[in-house]
């Protein structure tokens, strides 16, 4: 089966053509091709994504996405899987639109898809050797908008144990990163400036909260620690910055790594996915990666690089779960939600 996947979550513009095979039991998946139009240039100015831009962007970049993939001798598929959220909605809605129009012309069915699920399903991408996941299984998902711990027993039976009460860890990031007067997108930048500190006792002269660390839930809160930083910068403006990004991140991984472990040891789950825009995060990877050498039992499965970040591909790969199933969407029915939950 192939499958068109369209994403428009948020402000990539994503088109892809996937080959999948294998059914719910053994899935596999084969990238035929995966597009993306960046908008970060265009958002870099005002230091986050504004919608209505990003929508615009969309809006222009979707058919000429198309009319690249159209141009590849295997560009044929059975059904769109195109992103119904969560994410911002005017985006969400030009993705949707450009799906009943593709779906229309080419006589095809829509499946809708979470884009959370999508990320869960990224970790099945650019696989030299496919893995299999076992379930149960326990997914983290971390980006600018999520962070989530979601318990799997199967394709499609999703279980939320724990999710951030305020800010997602990708959000936070990007709003230290803007204190600390780095550019756009400032993840990926505190990250690099964080990893650049080899001496360990500049940043053990800061410490900053690891808040509900020790919290008996699995939620998660990240406001705190950025206000934390901001009362640092204030009360100290000659703080090194390195040190400082480096103590936001080591605190914020903690806090990721310790809840995971938490999960693991009440659900005991066979298969652990770290998936989102923050699974790229160097030493996220190096601490999950440390801590699961306690799990021998337990597979760890983190997306390709190229796979991380929003993606067409990966939508169109949890498509494909909604197609075996025969969830298809009656196009008038389709519609953008923006808070859509797994």
């Amino acid at each position: 089966m192939k499958i068109l996947g369209i994403e428009t979550s948020c402000d990539e513009t994503g088109i892809a053509l996937v080959e999948a095979s294998g059914g719910l039991k053994n899935p596999r998946f084969r990238v035929l091709k995966n597009l993306v139009a960046s908008q970060i240039k265009i958002h870099a100015p005002f230091g986050g994504v504004v919608p209505n831009l990003a929508k615009r962007e969309h809006e222009k970049n979707l058919p000429i996405l198309l009319k690249r993939l159209l141009g590849c001798p295997t560009a044929k598929w059975d059904i769109v899987a195109v992103t119904v959220g969560p994410g911002l909605e005017p985006c969400l809605w030009q993705g949707i639109e450009f799906a009943k129009e593709v779906a229309k012309k080419f006589k095809k069915s829509v499946v809708a898809v979470n884009h959370m699920e999508g990320h869960i399903a990224s970790v099945l991408l650019g696989q030299e050797k496919q893995e299999e996941i076992k379930f149960p299984a326990l997914a983290l998902l971390v980006s600018g908008g999520h962070t989530e711990l979601v318990l799997m027993k199967n394709w499609l039976n999703y279980k939320i144990i724990g999710e951030t009460l305020d800010d997602a860890v990708g959000e936070a990031f990007d709003k230290v990163a803007r204190m600390l007067s780095l550019p756009y997108p400032g993840g990926p930048e505190l990250s690099k400036l964080a990893d650049k500190l080899t001496r360990p006792r500049m940043s053990g002269q800061i410490k900053l909260p690891r808040p509900m660390i020790n919290s008996k839930d699995l939620n998660f809160s990240f406001s705190g620690l950025k206000t934390a930083v901001l009362y640092a910068l204030r009360d100290n403006p000659k703080l090194n910055k390195a040190a400082l990004a480096k103590e936001f991140q080591n605190a914020a991984v903690d806090v990721l790594v310790v809840k995971t472990l938490k999960a693991i040891d009440r659900h005991k789950p066979k298969t652990l996915i770290v998936a989102g825009g923050v699974a790229a995060n160097k030493h996220l990877q190096k601490e999950i990666s440390s801590a699961m050498k306690k799990f021998p039992g337990i597979q760890t499965m983190v997306p390709d690089p190229q796979f991380t970040g929003d993606n067409a591909a990966m939508i169109a790969s949890a498509g494909y779960f909604h197609a075996l199933k025969k969830n298809f969407a009656k196009p008038n029915k389709l519609k953008a939600s923006g808070q859509l939950s797994l």
